[in-house]
């Protein structure tokens, strides 16, 4: 199959949102191209503030600062909200626990709403000073992001434009804030930042890292790093979107590899921050009539079964 694109595509948002019928076009299309060939597309010109962002890491590097005592007492055992410690996840058939620690941000509601109890409810820590509105802040902004893109993405399979908005909407989307300490003393050889994976979800959001080390496998089995503006967004396609579509457009497997660190160089934290957008818990994954070829690939599963399965699979089951 030919290739139009050498490289992971950086598309201006904008062009998008902004832009004439022939901007829109061609941001479909390379939104399209790039989740085919590389499953990562790069995203600039978005609508998230500079300062927003420059916060948010500030608040997560402060956060993660916090004595372990601190921190743990908002730990959950699934994982889906609050704080994750040091070597507590697993990728999917990986020998070795990860080497990081998160902290993770789900849907907020308003008092009485029948949505608070599908969800469980976030952990806030009394600090630091304006963690939880700027965490909740950020959560919408990559959330409008997210829903601009879905809606991009769905004509090129077939679908209204409305179609992945209608699943995200009210889903189960969670903020994540990672923190892959400086390597231990006595860490195992094998064990990396974040062994091979595929997210489990529609699309990922990922602010550009403090830090480098994020590769992508491509479609012809070579690792590729991920580099962009510290200002521009990354964003890869998920199992559940992989599912969705038959795999057209295949789960993007990505790593981040541990710094190569020279006697006496630098070995420094790691801070990272990606959205992961869910489909509300009751939404069938099934494939779409456009996609099927000769057959569905996967059987249907609703967003919340399958994520479930998969919790469990990386350790962070309830």
């Amino acid at each position: 199959m030919t290739r139009k694109y050498d490289r992971v595509p950086e598309l201006s948002l904008k062009a998008y949102t902004d832009g004439d019928a022939g901007d829109r076009s061609a941001f479909r299309e390379a939104l399209f191209e790039g989740f085919k060939y590389f499953g990562f597309i790069i995203l600039k010109d978005h609508q998230i503030r500079a300062d927003l962002l420059r916060r948010t890491y500030e608040l997560s590097a402060a956060f993660f600062a916090l004595p372990e005592g601190d921190k743990m007492p908002f730990s959950r055992k699934d994982g889906q909200r609050g704080y994750t410690p040091f070597g507590r996840e697993q990728a999917k058939d990986a020998n070795h626990p990860d080497l990081k620690e998160f902290w993770h941000v789900g849907r907020e509601f308003e008092p009485g709403s029948p949505l608070a109890d599908i969800y469980p409810p976030n952990f806030w820590p009394d600090g630091p000073d304006g963690f939880r509105e700027t965490l909740l802040n950020m959560y919408a902004a990559l959330e409008d992001a997210g829903m601009a893109m879905l809606e991009a993405l769905a004509p090129s399979l077939g679908v209204d434009e409305e179609y992945f908005r209608r699943m995200a909407t009210n889903g189960n989307s969670i903020l994540r804030l990672l923190h892959y300490p400086p390597i231990p003393d006595g860490a195992n050889p094998g064990a990396l930042r974040a062994a091979a994976h595929e997210d489990i979800n529609l699309i990922t959001i990922l602010v550009a890292a403090k830090g480098g080390g994020l590769e992508l496998l491509d479609r012809d089995g070579k690792w590729l790093p991920v580099e962009t503006d510290p200002d521009n967004l990354i964003v890869d396609a998920g199992d559940m979107l992989a599912r969705v579509c038959n795999n057209i457009i295949p789960a993007t497997t990505h790593r981040v590899v541990n710094p190569d660190i020279p006697p006496g160089g630098p070995n420094v934290s790691r801070y990272s921050m990606p959205f992961f957008m869910h489909p509300h818990p009751d939404a069938l994954l099934t494939c779409l009539e456009s996609c099927k070829g000769d057959g569905a690939k996967y059987p249907d599963i609703t967003a919340d079964q399958f994520l479930k399965q998969r919790l469990a699979e990386i350790g962070l089951a309830g």
